[in-house]
């Protein structure tokens, strides 16, 4: 192989190595939960462009957040099978580009966010990346709480864009929010069922390392889906969202119980990987659908 070609190939590699810094996928629910936000906050005519430097801030702070994950966690990603081909682990980059990439991500999402939309809304972005990365991932090895105490950092985004839009904390914001954490519990824990071995090995306190039986993890699972059920009806209830939304959000957040129970029934990773694509399809049909549905405010 010729010496330009390896150097192409190096390049191309550490290229694709800092866009998986960044977590992609989480970056994109970051990217649609707080566009659903800001729409459903907005008042009047929504201010695009607004919406958009909001979500790119909002964004940057969560790519950051992400690489800088990687950087606390690349020893812990060696012992997992679905993580060590990440770029640490891998050798693609190194510690010290991973740490200034996230910072440098971070402060300028702090800053962008700022100038977009304010103190409120960019501190809430700073409190998401510290609380994340202070609070959650240290946790992950000491407590199986970690998860509850990371739901709520991943819940903040729709408040961003609900604040970027209108300039406060209200009782839309908190909906929002509410949503989002319930959304959370049996997404991640049946990811966690996945993958226990992995966590295992890398000594992650994930439920399903603790809970060999997957007694408490389904039974979490299922509470948190049916109180979810409850969560998704306020907006139409509170006056945010309309009667389409209303029994289209039964529909969505009940049919996800009966994903969740089947699940339950029998605990193989073949189901909890079903379960995980319905968590994955079941946000974006409700805040689609919320959106559509919008009260006039």
């Amino acid at each position: 192989m010729s010496t330009a070609r390896s150097t192409e190939l190096t390049l191309s590699a550490r290229a694709n190595g800092y866009v998986a810094l960044t977590k992609p996928d989480v970056s994109f629910l970051v990217l649609m939960t707080t566009a659903a936000g800001y729409y459903m906050g907005a008042r009047g005519p929504v201010g695009w462009l607004h919406m958009l430097h909001a979500v790119f801030g909002t964004m940057l702070i969560a790519a950051g957040t992400a690489a800088l994950n990687h950087y606390i966690e690349r020893q812990s990603d060696r012992y997992m099978r679905r993580t060590a081909l990440r770029p640490l682990p891998s050798g693609v980059l190194q510690p010290r580009e991973a740490l200034i990439f996230g910072v440098a991500l971070a402060i300028a999402g702090a800053v962008d966010l700022y100038a977009a939309a304010g103190a409120l809304a960019s501190g809430l972005g700073v409190a998401t990346c510290l609380s994340y990365l202070l609070a959650y991932t240290p946790l992950k090895k000491r407590t199986v709480w970690a998860t509850f105490v990371g739901a709520f950092p991943g819940a903040i985004p729709p408040m961003i864009g609900w604040v970027a839009a209108t300039g406060s904390l209200d009782r839309g914001a908190w909906l929002l929010f509410g949503i989002l954490f319930l959304w959370q519990f049996p997404h991640f824990h049946a990811i966690s069922w996945m993958y226990r071995e992995d966590y295992a090995r890398a000594g992650i306190m994930m439920l399903p390392v603790v809970d060999r039986e997957g007694t408490r993890t389904f039974r979490q699972i299922i509470l948190y889906a049916v109180a979810l059920v409850g969560m998704s009806l306020l907006p139409a209830i509170l006056g945010l969202a309309g009667v389409m939304y209303f029994f289209g959000a039964l529909v969505i957040s009940t049919a996800l119980v009966q994903v969740c129970l089947w699940a339950a029934s029998n605990k193989t990773n073949a189901r909890a990987k079903w379960l995980m694509h319905a968590t994955v399809v079941h946000i974006p049909l409700l805040l689609g659908l919320m959106v559509y549905d919008k009260l006039p405010r």
